[in-house]
C-alpha cells in the first residue's frame, strides 16, 4: 500500500475546520509525516498512533509547519510505548523554535534529529533535500522509493532546486499561497505551482498551503492554464491519494 493522506492545507493559520500543512506518506508498511503545522496532531491519530510514525520532515521552522511537533513530542513521552527515538529530519532552527514552546520536556528524548538538506535512506526511500527560497531557512524534500517519487516544496519561492527536487515525479505537492499575478521570491502562486508542473514533467500537481480564506477553485483554474496534467486542491476531510 502506497498512499498520502492529507492532514493539513492552510497557510499562516488554520481556517475553522481545516489544519495548517501536515501530510501522512505510507508506503510498504513505512510511515512519514512531511509537516506538523498547527491542528494536524489530531487528524495524524485518526490515521495512526504515534508510535506507529517512522520517521518526520519539517520543512522550517515557520508554527503553521512545525507546531504540532511540539504535541507529537508530548504524545510520545505520555501517550503509550515506544521504541527509540524517532529520526526527524529538519533544517536548523526547528528544534530551538518547537522547544521554546515546552520549558520542561525535551524533544531529543523522543527525536532524533537528521540536519537538512542532506540526502539519507529512510526506510524504502532515498530522501533529498535541498534549500529553497523563504523566509528562514527551508528545505524542500524529493522522496524516492522503487516506482514511486514524490517531491514537496513546503512554503517556498521558485528556485531551480525546486526543479531538481521535482524532476519527473509521480506527485509534486506545491504551495499555492498567492493568486494573481502577484509574485514573491518567497512563496509560490498558483500559477508557478502548474509551471514548475509543467517544467518538471511531474505527473500530478497537489496543490496545498491555501491563504485562508482565498477560492481553492480560483487556484486550480490558474494552475491549469500552465499545466495540463491532473490538478488536486488538498482537502482535510478524508483525502487519502493512492500512489
Amino acid at each position: 500500500m502506497r498512499e498520502l493522506t492529507v492532514l493539513g492545507t492552510c497557510g499562516a493559520w488554520p481556517e475553522a475546520r481545516r489544519a495548517a500543512s501536515g501530510f501522512l506518506l505510507e508506503a510498504d508498511g513505512f510511515r512519514l509525516v512531511l509537516d506538523l503545522g498547527y491542528a494536524t496532531l489530531p487528524r495524524l491519530l485518526e490515521r495512526c498512533a504515534v508510535n506507529e510514525l517512522d520517521a518526520v520532515v519539517i520543512t522550517h521552522e515557520h508554527p503553521d509547519h512545525c507546531a504540532d511537533l511540539s504535541a507529537l513530542c508530548r504524545a510520545l513521552l505520555f501517550g503509550g510505548e515506544r521504541d527509540g527515538r524517532v529520526p526527524l529530519y529538519c533544517p536548523p532552527g526547528v528544534l530551538g523554535r518547537v522547544q521554546a514552546m515546552e520549558p520542561t520536556e525535551r524533544l531529543r528524548e523522543v527525536f532524533d534529529p537528521r540536519p537538512l538538506p542532506g540526502s539519507y535512506e529512510v526506510g524504502p526511500f532515498r530522501l533529498d533535500g535541498r534549500i529553497l527560497p523563504h523566509h528562514v531557512p527551508h528545505a524542500g524534500v524529493r522522496l524516492t522509493a522503487p516506482g514511486l517519487t514524490v517531491a514537496y516544496s513546503g512554503d517556498a519561492g521558485p528556485d531551480d532546486a525546486l526543479g531538481e527536487l521535482a524532476a519527473g515525479a509521480d506527485l509534486l505537492i506545491a504551495g499555492a499561497t498567492l493568486q494573481g499575478p502577484a509574485t514573491d521570491p518567497y512563496l509560490l502562486s498558483a500559477t508557478q505551482a502548474g509551471q514548475w508542473a509543467a517544467r518538471t514533467g511531474a505527473e500530478r500537481l497537489l496543490l496545498t498551503h491555501f491563504w485562508p480564506g482565498d477560492d481553492r477553485r480560483r487556484s486550480v483554474a490558474e494552475a491549469s492554464a500552465a499545466y495540463d496534467g491532473e490538478i488536486l486542491a488538498a482537502e482535510e476531510e478524508e483525502m487519502v491519494l493512492h500512489l
